[in-house]
Formats: structure tokens, C-alpha cells, sequence
């Protein structure tokens, strides 16, 4: 029999691990609120209303960084792409976060989807893109809040007062990060606030003002496209990365829906009202429209109170928008190291609950780019995204084909081939803006996106062979009992796999089977057989009082039954008895794992 303890590819679904017990893995410390996603104990701390904010920060926080696309392309095309962006971009790519973000409530988030759909190595260019991405996203906010605060502190424009405020606010808000997802979602919740209000007024000041005139102004021949393309589509995008929270968001299957809904609407009003506001009483054009332009607006429309007040917006804004994105990145680095895509120690826990190494290495990244103009980090940052999001709509496309029964709280209302033609814009607007770079000979981005890449097929197999030689400790790499259960069969002197469909029957060599839950941890289970010579069987067939019957003989096994309490997996060669009580399974092996001796396990 092949021995599956150390195949990365075979995830052991259990809602409970041997962290529930090990109070020194992965520093949890037997702390239960700092216990990984799916895991008795684990306390989501996210409700409605933060999770709206963080994804109103991770995607725009503002209309600031609208300015380069004013003066890249003009009034009209700005105003038309706040319109059509939002319906061929940022809507597709909603739904998708919300479907899958709900089948898969763990802190990979993305990771998981396209390592459902391709597998692990997949699955782990899939996290590598999208954090490079995001650690680039994350060094323009810094940059951003320089830019604002110059109509009082021109200093902050260059030489060693720029550098070390760079530096110094960048420490400072991964400090404040640091502190835990409930103070991160008070200071994003009152960010918007501070941001709300200022825009409001600056709003009503303007519509006495407003020239129609102004809205129509183009000049075809002078439309820098490739800026206005990638910062159209940086104001738009992220939509996914909230994903990377779902383990700590409460009742995902329900918030995580209306989050997205009210989101997208409070993105697109704050980024079309106030920049049609502004051009239709200044224009645009020429030029003026840079970062920070809009404390020029408020200081012609209302004066320089309305100027300072615009200025500590921005403040907030940037402080939002960096804390949302630093959430997300350190806590996927987190969830790969818990999902064995990572080293165990990069899995480790603050006494706030926070991911340390995940700050760390965030916060690394976000200081060696924040030196790079706006347009350049959006440059480099979108190439690298789009790469990411074609693997997402491939998993996404591919788990509704192969997977149409996998638990799915939010499902789009669309069939496949509906869902196709929903994403075709949206993919074509990614390989625009991934070519772009290679049409413009833009060597740094040609650089960078092409060495992501290839870091990304060197970094997976350098980790496996780390992980085989015992340099690096790994976790195992498993689904949790409220996401999606896999039959993922050990590869093994041409062993077969099991069946294709999670609720089919199917037979495997040396393989292994498993069962389906919902996304509250309530399990579902479906007739299964399935034949395994010298196999290993999953089973784990709680009755509606409880008792777990399950047995296996070493050839073969079968489980019927349904049960609203939460289930316990036995991994065994041997026969199997076991019961429980209140939804929690036990059960123990009456033979070892080899199928000889005596012994006892529990599962």
C-alpha cells in the first residue's frame, strides 16, 4: 500500500487537526480565537459592515488616483469608463469572489480555488502572483498620501524628507496592522466616514458651477491609452482580494454577498460622483489633473478649509487602502502556510491573532517599491494581476463544469455558457493590458512580470524538495470541513484515481475517498462506494444520534447516512468502530495502519 502521509497532493479532510490539541504549532498557543479557519474555536471577528469597508479600501478608497486618467485621456473618456468599466470588469469579477469566496471561507482564499480546480502547483503561481501584486499595490499608498500632503508640505516632493516619510508612515500603518482585524476594521469603518463626508460637500459646492461643456472635451490624437487603461483598471480591480479574510468573516455564505453588492455600488459613487463634479466646474486636460489634484479643486470651489478637509480625506483614504491591503496579503501568506503551500513557521500568529511573518514580508516588499512613481507601480502591479485573475476565471469556469455539486452558499444565477460570455470582456480587458507592456517595449515591466513567472516554477519545486529532505517543517495540505471536500488520489506505480464526481462512485488503487459539507461545517453526506485494494478509506457516517458506523476491511468500504452535527474523519486500513456525542465523532481503529496489530487511533 502506498503510504500517504506525506503526499502534498492529498488533502485530509477533518474539521479537526492536530493543531486543535499541539499548543505550540503555529503559535496558536492553545489561544482559541487564534485558531485557524474551520477549526473548533476559531472566532470569525468580521461582520457586514467592515467587511464593505475593507473591500471598499482593497479596490478604491476614494476617487483619489482617478487624476492620471483625467489627464491621460479627458473628460469624457473618464466619465465613460467610470460607466463601463464597472459593468465589464468589476461586476464579473464580484461574483466570482462572492461564489467561490463562500464555497472556500479559509484564509488561502483565491489559492484554494485554483488548487480545487488544477491542483497544487497551480494553486501556489496562483498565491505568488496575486501577493506580488498586491505587496506592489500596497507601496502606492505611501507614495499617494506623500502627493496629497504636498499643497501644505511641498518638502514631501523629493530628496530626504520624502524618503523618510515614505519609510516612517509605511512602519507605522504595518504596526497598526499588527494589532489585529477588529482595530483594522474600526480605523477602515471611520475612514470612510472621513472620506464620505468631505466629497459630499464638495459635491453640492460644485453643481452651481457645473459647465455640460466640460464633459464632452477629447482630444483623440493626444489619448495616452496604455496609462489610461492600467489606471482605469487598478481603480477597479481587487475585488478578489477579500477573499483572502473569509476564514475570519462570520455566516460567510450570507455577508460575503451583500458585501460585494453594497460595495460595488459605494465604489462606483465615489469614484464617478466627485470626478464629475470637478470636471465639470475646472475640466480637464492640460496637464493639471496630477496626484493630489483634487485639494486643488477644493481650495478654487470652497476655499482652504474645504482644502484641508480634502487633504486629511486623502489621509484616511491611503491609510484605508494600505490597511485593507495589508490585511489581505499577510493573511494569505498565513493561509498558504497552513494550506503546506508555505514553510509551517510563515503560518504564525501574533498574541492579537495577526499573521507575523506575513507582516513582515508584506511590509518588506511595500518598502523596497515605495521609491517608484504612481504610473510605474500601477504598471508593474497590473501585469502580474492579470496573469493571476485569467488562472481565477479558468478554476472558477472549471469548478462549474467538473464540480457542479460543490457547496455553494452564493451561486451565480447563470449557466455555464452564460458565465462564459459574462467573462469574455472581462478577459479580453486582461490580455490587453497584460500585452501592453511587450507592445510598448516597457523592459522594467517586461522584467518583472516574466520573473514572476519564473520565481513561481522555481519557488514550488525548491519548497517540495525542502519540504522531502526535512529542511522545512510543512503542514499537511488539507481542506477544512466547511469548504470543499476533493477526491485527490495518490499517484502510485500507476495507481488509479477516484471517481470524478464527488457525489459519483468511482474506484482507486492505493486512492481515497471523502465526503461533502456545507459551508457552516454541517455535513452532507451521499451514498459513496468505492473499492480500494490495500487502499485507504475516508469515511465518517455519523447517524442522526450520533453514532459513527463506518468500517473498512482493508479492500473495500461504504458509508450511508445524514447528519446535521458537524463530522470527524477516521483514516484507517483496519475495521473501524467509533460514536460520539453531541455532533462530535470519534473513532478508533481496532487494527493499526499497516492492518496488523493491535492498536488505537483516534480519528
Amino acid at each position: 500500500m502506498a503510504d500517504l502521509t506525506n503526499d502534498p497532493t492529498v488533502p485530509l479532510i477533518a474539521p479537526e487537526s492536530p493543531k486543535h490539541v499541539d499548543e505550540g504549532v503555529m503559535g496558536y498557543g492553545g489561544q482559541t480565537h487564534h485558531r485557524p479557519p474551520g477549526e473548533p474555536g476559531h472566532v470569525r471577528t468580521l461582520g457586514l459592515l467592515p467587511l464593505v469597508t475593507l473591500i471598499f479600501f482593497e479596490v478604491s478608497g476614494g476617487p483619489f488616483g482617478t487624476e492620471d486618467a483625467v489627464s491621460a485621456a479627458g473628460p469624457l473618456l473618464t466619465i465613460l469608463g467610470f460607466l463601463l468599466f464597472p459593468l465589464l470588469w468589476s461586476v464579473p469579477e464580484a461574483l466570482i469572489t462572492a461564489e467561490l469566496a463562500t464555497a472556500f471561507p479559509e484564509n488561502s482564499g483565491y489559492v484554494a480555488w485554483v488548487t480545487a480546480a488544477f491542483g497544487p502547483f497551480w494553486g501556489f503561481q496562483e498565491g505568488l502572483w496575486s501577493w506580488l501584486s498586491g505587496v506592489t499595490d500596497n507601496s502606492l499608498y505611501p507614495v499617494m498620501l506623500a502627493a496629497n500632503l504636498q499643497i501644505f508640505f511641498p518638502q514631501l516632493e523629493s530628496g530626504w524628507p520624502r524618503v523618510v516619510f515614505l519609510v516612517g508612515m509605511s512602519l507605522l500603518l504595518s504596526a497598526l496592522n499588527y494589532r489585529g482585524l477588529t482595530v483594522v476594521g474600526h480605523a477602515v469603518v471611520t475612514s470612510s466616514l472621513a472620506i464620505l463626508l468631505p466629497f459630499g460637500v464638495l459635491c453640492v459646492l460644485c453643481l452651481p458651477h457645473l459647465q455640460m461643456s466640460n464633459y464632452v472635451r477629447v482630444d483623440w490624437d493626444s489619448v495616452d491609452w496604455p496609462t489610461f487603461l492600467n489606471v482605469m483598471f487598478w481603480n477597479l480591480n481587487y475585488w478578489d482580494s477579500v477573499s483572502t479574510l473569509a476564514g475570519e468573516v462570520r455566516d460567510p455564505g450570507r455577508t460575503f454577498p451583500r458585501a460585494l453588492l453594497l460595495a460595488v455600488l459605494l465604489v462606483v459613487a465615489m469614484y464617478l460622483l466627485p470626478t464629475a463634479a470637478a470636471l465639470g466646474v475646472l475640466g480637464g486636460g492640460g496637464g493639471e489633473w496630477t496626484l493630489g489634484y483634487y485639494g486643488t479643486v477644493a481650495q478654487k470651489v470652497g476655499g482652504s478649509w474645504l482644502a484641508a478637509w480634502i487633504v486629511v480625506a486623502a489621509a484616511c483614504s491611503q491609510v484605508g487602502q494600505y490597511q485593507a491591503e495589508m490585511a489581505s496579503d499577510s493573511y494569505q501568506v498565513q493561509g498558504m502556510a497552513e494550506r503546506g503551500f508555505l514553510p509551517r513557521a510563515l503560518g504564525r500568529r501574533s498574541v492579537h491573532g495577526t499573521p507575523v511573518y506575513g507582516i513582515l514580508l508584506s511590509s518588506l516588499g511595500v518598502l523596497c517599491l515605495a521609491s517608484m512613481s504612481f504610473v510605474e507601480i500601477v504598471t508593474l502591479l497590473n501585469a502580474i494581476y492579470c496573469l493571476a485573475e485569467l488562472l481565477e476565471f479558468a478554476a472558477y469556469v472549471w469548478l462549474r463544469v467538473k464540480r457542479p455539486d460543490l457547496p455553494r452558499p452564493y451561486r451565480v444565477p447563470l449557466p455555464v455558457w452564460g458565465l462564459i460570455l459574462m467573462l469574455l470582456p472581462a478577459s479580453l480587458l486582461l490580455l490587453v493590458v497584460l500585452a501592453l507592456p511587450f507592445i510598448n517595449r516597457d523592459l522594467p515591466t517586461v522584467a518583472w512580470t516574466l520573473g514572476a513567472v519564473a520565481l513561481g516554477f522555481v519557488m514550488y519545486p525548491a519548497l517540495q524538495f525542502a519540504k522531502a529532505r526535512g529542511w522545512m517543517e510543512f503542514e499537511e495540505m488539507h481542506f477544512d470541513c466547511a469548504n470543499v471536500y476533493e477526491e485527490h488520489a495518490a499517484a502510485a506505480a500507476g495507481g488509479g484515481v477516484a471517481g470524478a464526481d464527488m457525489y459519483d462512485n468511482g474506484n482507486a488503487v492505493n486512492g481515497q475517498y471523502g465526503s461533502s459539507g456545507n459551508g457552516n461545517g454541517n455535513c452532507n453526506h451521499h451514498n459513496h462506494h468505492g473499492s480500494a485494494p490495500a487502499g485507504v478509506l475516508v469515511v465518517a457516517v455519523p447517524n442522526g444520534n450520533g453514532a459513527l458506523l463506518p468500517t473498512n476491511n482493508g479492500s473495500s468500504g461504504s458509508n450511508n447516512g445524514a447528519s446535521a452535527a458537524a463530522v470527524s474523519v477516521v483514516v484507517a486500513t483496519g475495521d473501524v468502530e467509533g460514536s460520539g456525542t453531541g455532533g462530535v465523532m470519534t473513532g478508533v481503529p481496532v487494527s493499526s495502519r499497516a492492518g496488523a496489530g493491535a492498536g488505537a487511533e483516534e480519528g
